[in-house]
């Protein structure tokens, strides 16, 4: 331990005018402490208070930049930061300046402010530019709305959903945005591939009410929205970006970083789409597969027991006979095997009955708003979520973790692929 300690200073950074301070917190149980001693300074589009000590653990990646010029002094292990001098910030400030013009528009012409669509491959910062984007706008007194169409990622609410929040504030450093009353859908699965013509569905569906919810909010609906999506986009990836950009009417798709997608939706977006290709942070790096998971457990951690905020979640047994647990999607079948007049789409939006048992154990299971299957199940937004700690088949009773204490609603239930192993 003491080794390790030769190893924490503290050093002060003399940052230029449009320079950046990077550092990641690497190592378990690691923390880095931050602190701006003059001038002005943000985080991914935050201001910082002077003289606040900002702390980052494990896992976190951040980059401090400044406008103007600043000094900051940075506690941790020695060689883990750098100053980059080249940004692509004043890249990302003119985007979000001709976005506010087309607000200034639309709230004289009481019409819709700018959706738009942040788009490109794997690992090029696109949920960085998106809360730069919305922090921009938050600062100037809009209220976007911010969807989350990357399910693998799930900062909204957890992975296996996508998510539509409207943000009042800007984010906290250490938190991200407030959190209340997020619209969720469970989509139950970290890849979009495994069932594109749900994810198709419910990503309709949210356009709908996202937009239905601007209608009734006349700040929002001149604020706009922006979209952040995944990073899948070749062939039915593609086409999801396709049908994403058309559900949500989009009329500004930014590019990371990839000139063949930018050329691609030049060619294939009406004209009225603005399509701008904007360069990647040279911060950005590449998140290896077990740093994914690991970021997946965490988020899904933060939701039963909070982040800075601990909250306590509630365990206790559930009959199994209470539960009305579905999976949606049944196993393809040919068109020539299925009833007339159904198509083996039809068959990937399905309600199929799941028998409770060790099948269910760590799984994250969504409680709908829905209270029969007779229901429009797979559209409605859900209340939450519960994972299974725990099965006892003799007893035929599961363990859960819940937010909230007991009784469960008496709703439809909707099983989820994505698991999580509660080490508390």
């Amino acid at each position: 331990m003491m080794a390790e300690d030769k190893d924490i200073t503290i050093q002060e950074f003399q940052l230029d005018p449009d320079a950046e301070l990077r550092f990641e917190v690497e190592n378990k149980n690691e923390t880095v402490v931050i602190e701006v001693k003059s001038g002005l300074a943000e985080i991914f589009g935050t201001e910082l208070v002077k003289g606040k000590q900002y702390t980052f653990h494990t896992g976190a990646k951040v980059a401090v930049f400044t406008w103007q010029g600043c000094t900051i002094e940075l506690k941790g292990r020695k060689n883990i930061s750098y100053i980059a001098k080249e940004t692509p910030m004043m890249f990302y400030l003119n985007c979000h300046a001709c976005l506010e013009q087309l607000r200034i528009k639309a709230e004289a012409d009481a019409g819709r402010g700018p959706v738009t669509l942040v788009v490109g491959p794997m690992d090029v910062g696109k949920s960085t530019v998106t809360r730069i984007l919305l922090n921009y706008a938050a600062r100037m007194g809009r209220r976007p709305i911010y969807v989350d169409l990357d399910v693998g990622q799930g900062q909204i609410s957890i992975p296996g959903t996508i998510g539509a929040v409207m943000v009042e504030r800007p984010a906290s450093v250490d938190e991200g945005f407030s959190q209340q009353a997020p619209l969720v859908y469970h989509y139950g699965n970290k890849s979009m591939g495994q069932n594109l013509t749900f994810f198709n569905t419910l990503v309709s569906r949210m356009a709908e009410v996202v937009h239905d919810r601007m209608r009734a909010n006349k700040k929002a609906n001149a604020s706009g929205i922006i979209i952040n999506t995944c990073g899948w986009i070749k062939n039915d990836g593609y086409k999801h970006l396709m049908h994403a950009a058309q559900a949500f009417e989009v009329d500004v798709i930014l590019v990371l970083d990839q000139e063949r997608l930018y050329n691609e939706l030049v060619r294939d977006m009406p004209n009225f789409v603005r399509v701008v290709l904007l360069p990647k942070s040279g911060g950005v790096v590449e998140r290896l597969q077990n740093y994914r998971s690991d970021a997946r457990d965490m988020r899904t951690r933060e939701y039963f027991y909070g982040g800075k905020t601990p909250l306590h979640p509630h365990s206790f047994d559930v009959k199994w006979a209470d539960l009305k647990i579905y999976k949606v999607g049944a196993p393809a079948l040919p068109d020539s095997c299925m009833p007339l007049g159904m198509r083996a789409e039809d068959n990937m939006t399905k309600l199929v009955a799941v028998a409770p048992g060790p099948n269910l154990l760590h799984h994250i299971i969504a409680i709908t708003f829905a209270n029969s299957v007779d229901d429009d199940v797979i559209s409605t937004n859900v209340a939450g979520f519960i994972c299974v700690t725990n099965v006892d088949v003799e007893r035929q009773t599961v363990t859960v973790l819940s937010p909230q204490p007991r009784p469960l609603p008496d709703t439809i239930y909707l099983l989820s692929e994505i698991q999580f192993m509660d080490s508390h």
